[in-house]
């Protein structure tokens, strides 16, 4: 018996960064727009449709931005704001759809699947878009196929404010023509690699042996392979809140030295953003747990920008700290947990981080992905009796 084709829907907000300013500042519209560090060393976290047709895109050094486009607005970002607006889109989708994953602060998958016997799920879709921009201002695009791949890159070629529709028949006829870069996976190192071997299409990329491709890439090269053929069985993960990451430490023996306190939570919260990054998430929601010799259990928690970065984490986490031990008294365990969690990439916290730190925390994550998860980390975290 055939299983039953899937119906997947990307919804893809547009420029969303520079959508929300332009809510609060009508004067924006229509001008080139660049959010980022203002500061040279600074990189761009997003940018106008105005603004990349002079060459600007998300991650290039703002320099370079100012120079391609002197006349742009530059706005650092407030990463709060966008992060509420965000949370707006996704209460609407929880609303109506049966099944959702948030992939990033602006992106969702929708699994519609069975949907379609009682009501056209582009239509569906549709109403579900013009639900977005009227109760939040905001401009999003959405592509509908089989698989999250085709969807997402249908998103890209509806963009922007649009929607488009690549039903089974048409998927290779709608990927193959387009450029490869277009795959989701394929980064500035793959497409290299992949125009070195003379391969700029999809349909190239389809006709390429699969035995090649492992050879050059490994299980990347079998996974790129399938997507240039229209295959994507990557299922769209339910979204939850409360979903999280954490750890904690009983002492052996209670404990009042507040600065080897410190050294461990600045050692959880490397451990907890190191895991973040390596499952490309990003957690809204900073949680500190302490409990005192008599069992008394306290707990203090604080909604964050969305980040994986340990020095943002750090400073609410020993903020979180400070609140929560006022007794004076011993503790026997502390606690460090990470919430909210979306799927987001380092490029949702540039607005003050420089490209030197981005480099820097890729470094650091790169060793210790090779020899350990301890193989490196900040001197305050390390030689404390408490770890």
């Amino acid at each position: 018996m055939k299983s039953e084709e899937r119906n997947i829907v990307h919804l893809d907000l547009d420029s969303f960064f520079v959508s929300v300013e332009r809510l609060h500042n009508r004067k924006l519209e229509g001008k080139p727009v660049i959010i980022g560090g203002l500061s040279d060393r600074g990189v761009v976290a997003s940018c106008s449709y105005e603004a990349r047709r002079f060459g600007v895109h998300s991650a290039m050094p703002m320099r370079m931005a100012r120079q391609l486009c002197g006349d742009a607005v530059v706005i650092r970002g407030d990463m709060d704001l966008y992060s509420r607006y965000s949370d707006m889109v996704t209460d609407i989708i929880d609303e109506w759809a049966p099944v959702y994953e948030k992939a990033s602060i602006d992106e969702h998958f929708l699994d519609l699947t069975g949907l379609e016997r009682f009501f056209g799920t582009f239509r569906w879709s549709r109403e579900l878009k013009r639900q977005i921009v009227r109760h939040t201002g905001l401009p999003i695009s959405f592509g509908l196929s089989l698989n999250k791949t085709v969807s997402k890159i249908a998103t890209g070629e509806a963009k922007p404010d649009g929607a488009l529709y690549v039903p089974p028949s048409r998927v290779k006829p709608f990927l193959w023509p387009l450029s490869i870069r277009k795959i989701p996976m394929v980064g500035d190192k793959t497409y290299r690699l992949l125009r070195s071997m003379g391969v700029s299409r999809i349909q190239t990329l389809s006709q390429v042996p699969v035995e090649m491709l492992e050879h050059v890439l490994g299980k990347n090269g079998v996974a790129l392979w399938k997507k240039a053929q229209g295959i994507d069985p990557t299922p769209v993960e339910p979204y939850s809140r409360a979903k999280s990451i954490g750890t904690e430490r009983t002492f052996q023996r209670d404990t009042t030295d507040v600065q080897a306190m410190d050294a461990l939570l600045v050692a959880m919260v490397e451990q907890l953003a190191h895991q973040l990054r390596q499952q490309r998430k990003l957690t809204s929601c900073v949680t500190v747990k302490l409990r005192y010799a008599n069992y008394d259990t306290h707990t203090l928690q604080k909604r964050i920008a969305y980040t994986a970065f340990d020095h943002h984490l750090m400073a609410t986490t020993r903020e979180l700290f400070r609140k929560l031990y006022s007794r004076r008294m011993l503790v026997r365990l502390l606690g460090v947990r990470l919430s909210g969690l979306v799927h987001g990439s380092q490029q949702l916290n540039m607005f003050e981080d420089t490209r030197e730190l981005i480099n820097l925390y890729h470094s650091l994550d790169a060793i210790k992905q090779r020899y350990g998860a301890r193989a490196i980390g900040r001197a305050a975290g390390y030689g404390n009796p408490l770890r």
